[in-house]
């Protein structure tokens, strides 16, 4: 492979396979285009089996083949027919009524059954028919992505996404799913996948992949057998002596190679969800416990596993509580500030968080670094979405305390690219997964609220 950029060389195989099979399933359900007022009718005909249960999975193939083929608008209107198609209201009621005069429990049970059965909608038997297409559950995946796009300005959407999540997580229940590692002799196409869905920090180069894949690194993947070609959830790490304090050290194509088998710490640097229309289905706490067992069984001198994270919230919390006028600094600090930007220059906290060419001024940095360490642990370990005080405000924090992980430390200029800059002002974080510690932290977070975090971080806020 050739070190060149890769995004234009990307293509996806996958879809490819899926409109070929699904056009060999179809083909005997040949019809006129139709308009969409007929997709009722075609859901009737695919649900009533006419001509039994392989004219029905090919009525099925066609439909997702239609879809395929629709533009938006199109689209959208397949998605409102599927969502019309509900419980019969009548026989809701008329279930409702025999449980009501059920005189007794062996016939209330049965009510309570015939009641079930009734608030079924139809569009389920018809979704678990689409699931058993080729290539079915990938499908179904992806429309759930177009459902999350598109409920929060369609109300009528919101009941047939929520039917689609609930299948969508038993089917892909962590029990049913394989955990490969990929390496750089893993096929090109999947190796094409980690560079598209790669969404913390860019793969840019051929020999950029080759480095993540090198043999001081590891990747690991989730996979369903219904979609063995698809990473659902990777996660990148590097191998290392002691907790990385920068990405752009760890990313380093030119930094010698690490001997492995002396490392001491594993370092997750990058977990990435791949299908979106898998999102609030978790299983990312399950990947990084399963990798911390075949790290620690193949490298026994691993002693800690941590992360190196992003702040993504950070920078756009700090400029929107300096604007609103609640007071950050302390008057050392202002003092600090003040005499580092010189000249009888005016102390403006918000802009100064904003302009990111001031993070690169020495100067003002060394009186930076203690402020913006010491708001970013209050950041991480105090403060909350609105009515949520049990809640971590930042996304990732709330996913790792949520896994069981300990916010460990804060490493100033950890991450000088702009987006870096842009989003937490260069900052990122280290959080520890203890395995001793795992699941206390867990339990504590989500019955509690409570935030484990180091000793050194807890006195920085108490200061």
């Amino acid at each position: 492979m050739s070190d060149i950029t890769i995004e234009a060389g990307l293509m996806n195989r996958a879809m490819q396979r899926v409109a070929s099979l699904w056009r060999d399933l179809a083909w005997v359900v040949q019809r006129s285009p139709q308009p969409a007022s007929d997709f009722a009718e075609e859901f009737r005909a695919c649900l009533e089996a006419r001509g039994g249960e392989v004219s029905a999975r090919n009525r099925a193939a066609a439909l997702a083949e239609r879809y395929r083929s629709l533009d938006e608008a199109g689209r959208l209107g397949f998605l409102r027919a599927l969502a019309a198609f509900d419980s019969d209201g009548m026989a809701v009621t008329r279930a409702i009524e025999k449980l009501s005069a059920a005189p007794d429990a062996a016939l209330r049970a049965i009510a309570l059954a015939g009641l079930r059965r009734a608030l079924e909608p139809p569009r389920l038997k018809l979704l678990t028919a689409f699931a058993a297409i080729p290539d079915g559950v990938k499908f179904l995946v992806e429309m759930r992505a177009e459902l999350l796009r598109l409920k929060d300005h369609e109300a009528p959407l919101q009941a047939l996404e929520t039917d689609l999540k609930g299948l969508l997580a038993s089917w892909f229940d962590v029990g049913f799913l394989e955990l490969r590692a990929i390496d750089w002799k893993s096929p090109a196409a999947l190796l094409e996948k980690l560079v598209q869905y790669e969404a913390v920090h860019r793969i840019r180069t051929w020999r950029d992949l080759r480095n993540r894949l090198d043999s001081d690194r590891r990747c690991y993947a989730f996979f369903h057998p219904r979609m063995p070609d698809e990473p659902l959830i990777f996660v990148e790490v590097a191998l290392e002596r002691g907790m990385a304090a920068s990405v752009q050290k760890l990313l380093d194509e030119k930094a010698p190679l690490q001997d492995a088998g002396q490392a001491d710490t594993a370092v997750f640097y990058s977990i990435n969800n791949c299908q979106r229309g898998l999102d609030g289905i978790s299983f990312g706490n399950f990947l990084i416990k399963r990798v911390v067992e075949l790290l620690a069984a193949e490298f026994p001198k691993l002693k800690t596993f941590c992360t190196l994270s992003p702040m993504p919230g950070f920078r756009a919390w700090l400029e929107k509580s300096a604007r609103a006028g609640e007071a950050l600094l302390t008057s050392e600090e202002e003092a600090a500030l003040t005499t580092a930007l010189g000249d009888g220059a005016v102390l403006d906290f918000a802009n100064l968080i904003t302009d990111r060419a001031c993070l690169k001024q020495e100067a003002l940095a060394r009186a930076m670094a203690p402020i913006l360490i010491r708001l970013g642990a209050r950041y991480l370990i105090k403060e909350a979405p609105s009515g949520r005080a049990g809640r971590a405000l930042d996304p990732v924090a709330h996913f790792h305390l949520s896994n069981g992980a300990r916010v460990e430390r804060l490493n100033w200029r950890a991450d000088v690219s702009e987006n870096g800059l842009r989003q937490s002002c260069g900052l990122m974080v280290n959080y520890l997964y203890d395995p001793a510690s795992i699941e206390n932290n867990h339990e504590a977070y989500v019955g509690d609220g409570q935030r484990a975090a180091s000793g050194g971080l807890k006195r920085l806020i108490r200061a």
